[in-house]
Formats: structure tokens, sequence, C-alpha cells
């Protein structure tokens, strides 16, 4: 395929001299755009050598290329993914609410020694409990690190359940929520600190999730993240974002789940936090979150908020997004901080069927996300002599029925009308009726033959403004 690409293109017109500066150029830009030290990932700028020029359509070889395709391949509600979403229990994740919160308090200084006491109660269960709902097809596993905090030392440990998916892709989704918690004072250890919602209801969702999805193989590998320390400061995840930067994995996208519970009488909608401009790589997670729930609970709205987080107030996913990598929080439409960190945040006061609805969302998003094919990588995209018009190019993978193509106006939040190509003549494909004085942010995403569409690929920039700056 990848030949087949490279001998097209040369026919087209192009000097191998010249694909070669332009791959270069994208190889050292897609470099530079993972670097996991920065804050989020700017989308891709194309960066043609000044030589080159626009290419007329009559350049192409006819039978190469499609002009403006037509497909039936189109997003859809798959049936599997209803039947997990549908198979959620209630009464599950008030039992795991339950539990947690009869630990007592589960505070980092608390008691490691008890087995009905303290977070290392807390973390043996949730260990236990991840083996027993992954029925052999979870890999788990304690992470420990040391905790220097206000002149107090101790051992942490994370609690990681990988989920192995099927395919070579190298990518993961991380699942993520912290289930320590805290009294007012948060040196303090043994007074009675039951946090149900804040965040016994983040790690109940990780459980149950992890219990539908172990039901089943999946193309993507996912791995469910119980974390600690996040009331001090996000230590737990911090170590994860080291941890996983040191051993070479890359993480397409982090959710975060924190106080998810909510209660009764408050708006009938998620908030979703996501920094950054709209060509942020947490906003193109934000954005497909939000796709995906207009399929799947179109009642159930998402308030996207262009923050890290609530003012002076953080959460796990704040690591994830200073290291460069996609990541959100979702969070109960409206919060009462007077239950907050208090003896009064019990099991009791969690609004079942609202919660339903936030783990249901995840739900159906990671069933899109690891279900359908992985994200293609970025394409390479040439101007046609044509205005508006634009060849792009990518390697088409073979359990692909067909792929999503979006143009995205810079400034508009939401996803534009996609267009559509079938997997059997993707790969070279010529679009045109774009306006060329507008920026578009464009990205391809790929589907399967039930209508899952998986996660897209780093947006490119491509418009009036980039041309410039490649000349």
């Amino acid at each position: 395929m990848y030949k087949k690409s490279w001998d097209f293109l040369v026919r087209a017109g192009f000097g191998r001299r010249i694909l070669l500066g332009v791959l270069v150029a994208l190889v050292l830009l897609l470099a530079a755009g993972c670097s996991l030290l920065e804050g989020p990932q700017n989308p891709v700028f194309p960066t043609p050598p000044p030589t080159s020029r626009p290419i007329p359509l009559e350049a192409l070889t006819e039978g190469e290329y499609v002009l403006d395709p037509v497909s039936d391949v189109a997003p859809a509600i798959d049936p599997e993914c209803v039947t997990l979403v549908n198979a959620l229990s209630q009464q599950q994740l008030m039992s795991y609410v339950q539990t947690l919160e009869g630990f007592g308090t589960r505070s980092t200084f608390s008691v490691t020694d008890r087995d009905d006491r303290g977070i290392g109660a807390a973390r043996r269960w949730i260990f236990n409990e991840f083996e027993r709902v992954g029925g052999g097809r979870l890999q788990v596993e304690f992470q420990d690190y040391g905790l220097n905090f206000e002149g107090r030392s101790n051992v942490q440990r994370n609690v990681i359940a990988t989920l192995p998916g099927t395919s070579d892709h190298a990518g993961v989704v991380v699942l993520m929520a912290n289930y320590d918690t805290r009294a007012i004072d948060w040196l303090d250890g043994s007074s009675r600190s039951p946090g149900a919602d804040d965040n016994g209801s983040g790690v109940a969702s990780l459980l149950e999730i992890a219990r539908l999805l172990s039901s089943r193989s999946w193309n993507q590998t996912i791995v469910f993240a119980a974390l600690t320390a996040e009331e001090q400061g996000t230590f737990g995840s911090r170590h994860f974002v080291e941890d996983a930067l040191f051993d070479g994995l890359t993480i397409d996208a982090a959710i975060n789940n924190d106080m998810i519970g909510g209660r009764a009488g408050i708006p009938q909608s998620v908030r979703l936090y996501a920094v950054g401009p709209d060509t942020a790589n947490t906003r193109q997670l934000a954005r497909y979150i939000e796709y995906i729930g207009g399929l799947y609970l179109p009642t159930f709205p998402i308030n996207t908020i262009n923050a890290l987080d609530r003012e002076e107030r953080w959460g796990d996913h704040r690591e994830f997004v200073q290291a460069g990598i996609a990541a959100v929080r979702l969070i109960e439409s409206q919060e009462d901080l007077s239950i907050q960190n208090s003896v009064r945040d019990t099991w009791d006061l969690i609004d079942y069927a609202y919660f339903s609805k936030v783990v249901q969302l995840n739900l159906a998003t990671l069933c899109n996300v690891i279900g359908a094919p992985p994200p293609p990588p970025v394409p390479v995209i040439v101007e046609m002599a044509d205005p508006g018009s634009y060849l792009l190019n990518w390697p088409v993978a073979p359990e692909a029925a067909g792929y999503a193509i979006s143009f995205r106006p810079v400034g508009m939040d939401e996803y534009p009308p996609f267009r559509f190509v079938g997997g059997d003549e993707a790969g070279n494909v010529v679009l045109t009726g774009y306006d060329p004085n507008s920026t578009y942010a464009v990205s391809l995403a790929a589907l399967d033959g039930r209508g899952r569409i998986g996660y897209f690929s780093p947006e490119v920039l491509l418009g009036p403004e980039q041309s410039t700056a490649a000349q």
C-alpha cells in the first residue's frame, strides 16, 4: 500500500526529492507534536517545500484516485454497543460505592495493615475486584511509588488493570479515577472520610465498565487506572504518566471520571473539562465524546467547558494534559461544596439513575474507540490547482469498512458534516468545494462494518495562512 501510494504521487507530478522533503517534514513535525513534556499538543501543520506547486486534476492517473466519493458507509448505532450500555447495573454501582464507603477512610495517610479499614484495605479490594470482573482477561498489578508530602512519607499504590487489544496498534486508551479520600485536614488519616461521590463514584465506574468490556475482545488496548494521592496534588497520576513516558507507552486518549454520582434534582447533563483552543488535542477528544454521546444518549447533554478544571481545583487528568496527552475530565453537572470532603458524602445521596447515564456515556465512547479500527496515520494532503480542492493520501487499514473525513473550519467547536469514502476506494481521494480562503483542521477516522467510528487522526491545519507560512 505504501509503495503504491508513493508511485502514485510520483506519477502525479511530484519529484522524488520533493516527496522526500514532504515526508521528512511531516516526520519531524509529528515528532515535535508528540513531545510529552509540554502542554496540549497542537495540530500538525503541513509544510510543503517552496518548489511544490498545486497539481491539476488531469495530471493524476485516472483510476488511481477517487473524486468526491459518495459512500453508504456512515456512523451508526451499533447493537453490540447498545447491549453493553443497557447491561450496566445500577445495583452493582451502588454496591461498589457502599463497599468503598465501608472502609471508613481511604485517606492517603490512613492505615494499610487492616482488612476492614483504610487505604490499604481499599486498594486490595479494588485489585481483587478487577481480577474477579475481568474473568482472566484483565492484567492487574500494583504500581508503587514513594510519596513525600508536608513532612510525611509513605508508599502509595496505584491499581492498574489492562485489557489488551487484538490489533498491533501501539496506542492505548486510559480510563482513570482516584480512589483516595480526605477529611477537612488532608493530613488526617484517621477521621471518617466516606468519599462516596468523591470519588467512590469514579472507582465504581471503572469496575463496572471493566466488568462489561471484559466480556469480549476489542481492537485496541484499554488501561483502567485507580489512582492515589489525588487529594494532595495528583501524585498518583503524575507517577503513572512518568512511568508511561519512561516505558515508551503511547496514550491516544485519557478520560478522568471524578465526582460523577450526582444528586437528586441536579440538571440532567454532565460537565466535560477540556482546555485549549479548538485545535488542541484535548478539544478533539471532547469533540469526539460529544459526537458519540449525541448518537447513543441524545437526551443527556454534555456541557464542554474550555478550562483545565474548576478554578483553583484539580483532577488527575491534569498530569496527562501537562504531558501533552489528550485528556479530559467528566464531572456531575452541579456540585455541593458543603458535602465534599465531609462525613456527609455518603452513598445514599447519590442519584443512581443520573450516575448510570454518565457511566453509559463512557461505555458508548469506549465501545467505539476500542472496538472500531484504530486511529489512521496523519494523511499527506496536497493542494490541487483548482482552488478549494485537495488530494488526501493515507494507508488503508484492511479492517476498515470506510473512513469519515473531517474538514472542520478552525473556530468551529463541533464536527462539520463528514465526507465518507468506502474502504475499497480509500487511500487516494480528491475532495473539492472548500473555501480556499478558510483555514481547516483536517482529520480522518476509520469505521467498521457495524457503523462504529474510531478515534480521529491528529488534525492537520490547511488553508491560506499555512500556505503563506510555507513559502
